[in-house]
């Protein structure tokens, strides 16, 4: 047990799993009472349990949710300090541009931007009243680079993700608030095995991209959320923080 976050609360949106989960258990290591928003009613409560925290089921494309999530992070715990805006999908359906339909893009804007948009848009108030608080929104590497796998709307999503990040960390940092992108490269999550499972091909090609020559792992993620997150990076704010094993610095990666 460590005390980064001695004394801080965080919501975590899709905390049930993937980096979500490992950022969840990561935070509650290093002190902080941790409110989940997830779907995941079976594992919510269960991991709550463990951890000391809350679990929360949140729609978080449903602003009345979202803004019941935050509101029970500051009612039963006092505080709303950190928001690791962190809930995404990416189905199958969303594919290039000339095969995926208006539903699709429509779904994945939804769950991956305007979740973001909501989860900024409460968390807000309680920081700024407070006069201190992080941000760390989930965009990608896809959102500051073309994709070699095509999934139009995730990228487009993450893309907005990121610019809505900078502009926030822009806007609210003499309040006290700081705000960045998480961009991770491709990780080793359920999302990513899905993919493996559906079309190894596919999910070959992002590998064979990655300078390390592997994909990262969640709890790296969580690390790098944890650090943003907590004092240590104070002076850090509207920051694209690639965590992607080197992909996008590269131009052609030996083999």
């Amino acid at each position: 047990m460590g005390d980064r976050l001695a004394g801080k609360v965080a919501v975590v949106t899709g905390g049930c799993s993937g980096i979500g989960l490992a950022t969840v258990r990561r935070f509650a290591e290093e002190g902080a009472k941790v409110v989940i928003g997830d779907l995941d009613d079976a594992n919510g409560e269960r991991i709550a349990d463990e951890i000391g925290g809350a679990y929360v089921h949140c729609d978080v494309t449903d602003k009345d949710q979202v803004d019941a999530m935050f509101a029970t992070a500051k009612e039963k715990f006092g505080s709303v300090d950190i928001a690791f805006n962190n809930a995404g999908i990416s189905p199958p359906e969303d594919d290039s541009i000339l095969n995926t339909d208006l539903d699709a893009w429509r779904k994945v804007q939804e769950v991956n931007l305007t979740s973001v948009y909501l989860c900024c848009k409460a968390a807000l108030p309680y920081m700024i009243e407070q006069g201190k608080g992080s941000i760390i929104n989930t965009a990608s590497f896809v959102a500051v680079m073309g994709a070699a796998t095509s999934q139009i709307s995730y990228s487009a999503s993450k893309g907005g993700v990121l610019s809505m990040s900078r502009e926030l960390g822009v806007e609210f940092a003499r309040q006290g608030v700081r705000v960045n992108a998480l961009c991770p490269g491709p990780v080793n999550t359920p999302l990513l095995r899905e993919l493996f499972a559906k079309d190894e091909e596919r999910a070959a090609r992002r590998l064979i991209h990655v300078p390390m020559g592997r994909f990262g792992e969640p709890e790296e993620m969580a690390n790098a959320v944890l650090f943003l997150a907590s004092d240590e990076s104070s002076f850090i704010t509207a920051n694209t923080f690639l965590v992607d094993g080197g992909i996008s610095g590269a131009y052609v990666t030996p083999l």
